[in-house]
Order: C-alpha cells, then structure tokens, then sequence
C-alpha cells in the first residue's frame, strides 16, 4: 500500500465515525453538565469514585471518541435506535421490547441493571457502562438517533444550511446548537432550571417513551424537508427549533442524572 492510500484509509477511519456522533462534543457534554447538577450526594461520590479525575462532562464524548478503534466497533448500534414512520407507541414499545439486535434501548436496559445489580462488576467494566450511559442517554435525545433507518436517521437527507451543505443528523448533531456560541459550562448553566415538577415528570419517564418523544420530534422534522438538497432559512429555523433542541439537553441532563440516582443510591 503507497504512502497516499495509507493516509487516506487513516483519514476515512477517523472521519466516517464521526458522522454519527449525537448532539456533537458540545451537546453531550451540556447534558451530562446538566446532569450533574441534579445528582444526589451518593450518587455523585458513586460517580466520582468511578470516573476519576474525569467529569462527567469529560466522559460524554469517549464513546464517540473511540469509534475508530476496531476492538469498539461493536458498540456501533448501541448508540440510536430506529422506528418505522406512523408507528403508534403500542407498537414502537412491542418492537423495542421483542428486538434482540443490540441498540440503545436494550444495552440502556442491560448496563443500568449490571451497575445497579451486579456487586461484583470489574472497575473496567463498571467505567466503560457508565461512560456509556452517559453518552447514550443524551444520544437519544437527539431527535435523529429514534429515526428511521432508510435514511441513516437523517444522515442521507442531504441539506443547504445557508451555503453550506450538511445533512439533517449533522444540522441537529452541531450545526443548531452551535449557533448560540456558548461553551458548554454556559449552555448548562442557561439551561439547568427544571423546576421540581419538571423533573419528577421528566424522570418517572422510561425508555421507551424517552425514545418514542425523540422519534415524534424527529417525524415532525422529516415533514419539513420537501426537496433533496432543500434550503434551509437558517434564522427562521433557529427560531422554531433552537427551544425544542436545548429542551431536549435539559430532558436528557435530567433524565440523565436520574438513572444515576436510581442506580447508585
């Protein structure tokens, strides 16, 4: 193999997963941030004991991170799960608790269970679910992560946002959160003000409507795309989704820090 095609099988390992990375770097670190706000004292000195010196916030992106290693490409499904359109819940619910494929609802399940459970759990394998979980969970408050499958949850709705061309999946991954230009500390702070109604409500809800929301918010987004390669008014769309976007961060900050609760005391 010539130097060129080296370097460019190195690039390609690299960039192709990224392609798939919920909320990007910024928004899953807003949720965890987020998150944290809300643990309780056990919970937090849980987390701490098994993160180390890495936050919460930190620990977001590693799975992302690690997607070019092949020893993780098994991991590749956990990240999202896909819905057919017109799916009613009773039917989305049948499928996600019948479907043996791994995804983000059935090793959600099986990780929270083994930290919750499983005393004798290996420091390894109680650090790899937890950076899991934390990623995960805001994954699937990423609208495009309960998509459909024909189109790569939105990755081959291709889009003109402004003058760039981007994807759906992308423009919900980066592009619209970025728009604030706020460093992640900041997004959370703003953002960290559910009130205690709010996350009781938020937090009695389980994965499988988690996913179904997701999939809903989604399925009302795919409605807007008309034509490949449609342009997309990056101001007019700002202002009708920026809310839902940082609702959806502030959902899985709180959500997020209530399977923690639950599974840590």
């Amino acid at each position: 193999m010539n130097m060129k095609k080296y370097i460019l099988l190195i690039a390609l390992s690299v960039w192709l997963p990224l392609q798939s990375m919920a909320w990007g770097q910024l928004g899953h670190r807003v949720v965890a941030q987020i998150a944290e706000v809300y643990l309780t004292p056990k919970a937090r000195a849980e987390v701490d004991k098994i993160l180390g010196n890495e936050s919460m916030a930190m620990a977001a992106n590693w799975a992302d991170f690690i997607k070019s290693d092949p020893n993780y490409r098994y991991l590749s499904s956990w990240h999202y799960v896909d819905l057919k359109p017109g799916e009613s819940f009773a039917e989305a619910e049948a499928y996600l608790k019948t479907d043996t494929i791994p995804n983000a609802y059935n090793k959600l399940n099986f990780m929270i269970k083994e930290l919750k459970t499983n005393k004798a759990l290996p420091a390894d394998k109680k650090l790899l679910y937890l950076r899991l979980i934390i990623h995960i969970v805001g994954d699937l408050h990423q609208p495009f992560h309960a998509g459909r499958t024909e189109d790569q949850g939105g990755n081959k709705i291709q889009i003109m946002w402004g003058n760039d061309q981007t994807n759906l999946h992308s423009l919900w991954d980066t592009k619209l959160i970025e728009t604030q230009e706020y460093s992640y500390t900041e997004y959370a702070h703003n953002l960290a003000h559910a009130t205690a109604a709010q996350r009781a409500e938020w937090q009695k809800t389980d994965l499988a409507h988690i996913i179904y929301e997701s999939n809903q918010i989604a399925e009302l987004l795919y409605g807007e795309i008309k034509e490949p390669n449609q342009k997309i008014s990056t101001y007019n769309y700002i202002f009708l989704h920026i809310h839902t976007a940082e609702e959806q961060m502030l959902k899985g900050g709180v959500r997020l820090a209530g399977i923690l609760n639950q599974i840590f005391g």
